[in-house]
């Protein structure tokens, strides 16, 4: 008879900790979707302040629809355009004949859409005709673009962590502190070269001047660095937090917060990382790099880059381990008397 554990103890172990994969994936994917749902989507409505006084009691009409799916801001038109290249309101309503719509590129496709949906709606009560406006505009590649330089990076910086220190433990050694610096820096110089060759490779439009590429760079350094970090500390057991992480960019990143379950943006996309690195490079991309998000952005990435350094080159036990020679091979001088 087998002295370790029954069989039937093992699969019921393995049982629960594939639901304990379901629930934890469930969680932080399926479940950000399917809880999804206007909330408060910042819009304004603009009229000048020269205006004759039906079309700011239009107005405030216009104010007072879509519950609350949508929190209206009346303003200027000028002041409305400047909130929209802040990402304060993800669209304006110009009342008028005919009523316009203006949207923008550099807004999440996704807030974007639904906004524009809200506000044709808003507008069609007036019965007159709507036109739509889109500022800095987006094509396809470039409303996809920032959120997947997310995602490969992570993965690919990710990738490129595991297999050093896979190689470093089959060879019986650790990786020193120029091995982790090259590797770090390694991976954001290749992944950035990787990137912007599927940049130019999906729409050869997409700028890639060096504000761009100096952005997907601190992206793919902060990333490795914090991997390092991770990877240095635990050891393989780092790819357990690390690895499902990158799930939460299309799931959480990929959405304005105000569709988020108020859950679900408190506990993930408040720290997610994904988060500031997609909005700050499609402000940069899609030519409003005064954003606040790009601030943000520089500071949260920075701080990932200088800690994850901190940790990854911190002297510590990084030296080769030198294997103890065999019995047989050791030389012993005996003595004759």
């Amino acid at each position: 008879m087998s002295r370790g554990k029954p069989m039937w103890s093992l699969a019921s172990l393995a049982a629960f900790v594939g639901a304990a994969v379901a629930i934890v994936l469930g969680l932080v994917t399926v479940g950000v979707q399917a809880t999804a749902g206007p909330r408060g989507l910042p819009v304004a409505v603009a009229v000048p302040d020269s205006a004759p006084p039906p079309l700011h009691v239009a107005a405030e009409h216009v104010a007072q629809q879509g519950g609350g799916a949508l929190a209206w801001r009346i303003t200027t038109p000028d002041e409305a355009r400047t909130m929209l290249d802040d990402k304060d309101v993800y669209g304006i309503l110009e009342p008028g004949n005919p009523a316009t719509i203006v949207v923008s590129g550099a807004v999440n496709p996704a807030g974007t859409q639904i906004v524009q949906q809200a506000l044709t709606t808003a507008a069609s009560a007036t019965g007159g005709p709507v036109r739509v406006e889109t500022v800095h505009p987006a094509t396809t590649a470039a409303r996809t673009a920032p959120l997947a330089a997310s995602i490969l990076a992570w993965l690919g910086s990710l990738a490129a962590g595991a297999v050093a220190l896979v190689l470093a433990k089959r060879s019986g050694r650790t990786l020193n502190l120029a091995a982790r610096l090259a590797r770090v820096l390694g991976s954001a110089v290749l992944m950035t070269t990787v990137l912007a060759g599927f940049f130019k490779l999906w729409d050869s439009s997409l700028p890639l001047g060096w504000d761009v590429l100096g952005f997907i760079f601190l992206i793919t350094a902060a990333f490795a660095a914090l991997q390092g970090a991770l990877l240095r500390l635990l050891g393989l057991a780092a790819m357990a937090v690390l690895a499902p992480m990158y799930l939460l960019a299309p799931a959480v990143a990929g959405q304005v917060p105000e569709m988020l379950n108020p859950a679900y943006r408190t506990a993930l996309w408040s720290w997610t990382p994904f988060r500031f690195s997609t909005e700050g490079l499609r402000s940069i991309m899609q030519g409003t790099p005064g954003a606040p998000d790009v601030t943000l952005a520089l500071w949260v990435l920075g701080a990932m880059l200088v800690v994850g350094l901190v940790v990854v080159l911190w002297p510590g036990r990084s030296t080769p381990k030198v294997a103890e020679p065999d019995a047989a091979d050791r030389v012993v001088e005996v003595g004759v008397h």
